[in-house]
């Protein structure tokens, strides 16, 4: 009988079932890792509404190398690794052990606790996957020379502050951006000196558009835009803004780019070139940069320039996916990554 180990699966409605299952077998470039944390995200409760099914929906994978296949050569049994697992495919991290691909999948230094990493992969590489290859921004190792003003809306999820932190190291500024109840906690990433600002959404639509458009003045018009939300008022906002203050070219044409982390059906204003940003295509067509961008986030973490989204424990460990992901549901969550460890579930031997 092949061993077994706890596996929580996510259903419609937000309901989670906690089961046996076989312990899986990483291929020949995939990494078995035992899970000492796991981190969440908004989509572990989106997707099995839109896709139906009951899956083990965890993606953010933070433990100990446990096995490696013939062809990895980063990793041995017994590193301490944080990882990003392929969405909608088995070996999810809402278990007690979990499958990574090599090349989504870096070390963790000494000074990361499981936790803070387990908070990283799977938002981290969102931001760098919509900075760089949705909006082509300068790289971090090859930073603006000129000013190159960013608006990122939803600067306080786990996107959005991600997406602070790698704009600031690409010399990107002015970074105007959008949060709410965690407007302080923003601010502490920005650099006023540069015209870095932040605008709470909760003073209303006109006060977001209004303070984006001062934060410009005497500033290059905004040509990129990150909207982290891509919901409610995020869209109609981003659209006044660009039309108040965003580039044109020499016949007045706007030429903005703006990219979305949820598809948006509203229409953008002619010539603003709008894309989706889809952290899976580093599974596919962009394996190359989230290999680069994985070890990248990693000598961040250990030089301490890039700081880990703050996280919360829930309690119980894989019993405590119902209740964060309920709260995620209900935008009870602020700037904060529910994360579960492991070994709090109930029956889990270690």
């Amino acid at each position: 009988m092949s061993p077994t180990m706890k596996e929580a699966l996510v259903s419609k409605g937000t309901q989670v079932e906690i089961v046996d299952s076989p312990i899986p077998n990483p291929n020949e470039n995939q990494v078995l890792i035992k899970v000492v944390v796991s981190g969440s995200n908004p989509k572990d409760w989106k997707l099995p509404e839109w896709f139906g099914g009951s899956t083990n929906q965890g993606d953010d994978i933070a433990g100990i190398v446990e096995k490696v296949g013939a062809n990895v050569f980063e990793f041995k049994p017994g590193d301490r690794v944080a990882a990003f697992h392929e969405m909608r495919t088995s070996g999810g991290s809402y278990a007690e052990y979990a499958i990574a691909w090599q090349h989504t999948t870096f070390h963790i230094p000494e000074s990361v606790s499981f936790e803070e990493a387990a908070a990283v992969p799977l938002a981290a590489m969102t931001a760098a996957v919509g900075l760089y290859l949705r909006l082509g921004l300068p790289q971090p190792w090859s930073p603006a020379t000129t000013q190159t003003p960013l608006i990122i809306y939803g600067a306080a999820s786990a996107v959005g502050i991600y997406a602070v932190q790698l704009a600031r190291r690409s010399n990107i500024h002015p970074i105007l951006c959008v949060a709410g109840r965690a407007t302080d906690y923003v601010a502490g990433f920005l650099d006023p000196s540069k015209g870095d600002a932040v605008v709470d959404y909760r003073q209303g639509d006109e006060a977001v558009v209004s303070g984006l458009v001062r934060a410009l003045d005497g500033r290059p018009p905004v040509a990129h835009v990150l909207d982290a939300v891509s919901e409610k008022s995020s869209v109609p906002n981003v659209v006044e803004v660009l039309k108040r203050a965003g580039a044109r070219d020499a016949q007045g044409k706007l030429g903005a780019k703006v990219t979305f982390v949820l598809g948006v059906e509203q229409d953008l204003p002619e010539g603003v070139d709008k894309t989706l940003t889809m952290v899976g295509t580093v599974h596919k067509e962009a394996k190359d940069f989230g290999y680069v961008y994985f070890r990248y986030f990693a000598k961040g973490l250990q030089e301490g320039w890039f700081k880990p989204q703050r996280t919360e424990v829930v309690p119980g460990g894989l019993g405590g996916i119902q209740t964060a992901l309920l709260n995620l549901r209900d935008g009870k969550a602020s700037a904060v990554k529910y994360v579960f460890r492991i070994a709090e579930t109930e029956g889990v031997q270690r």
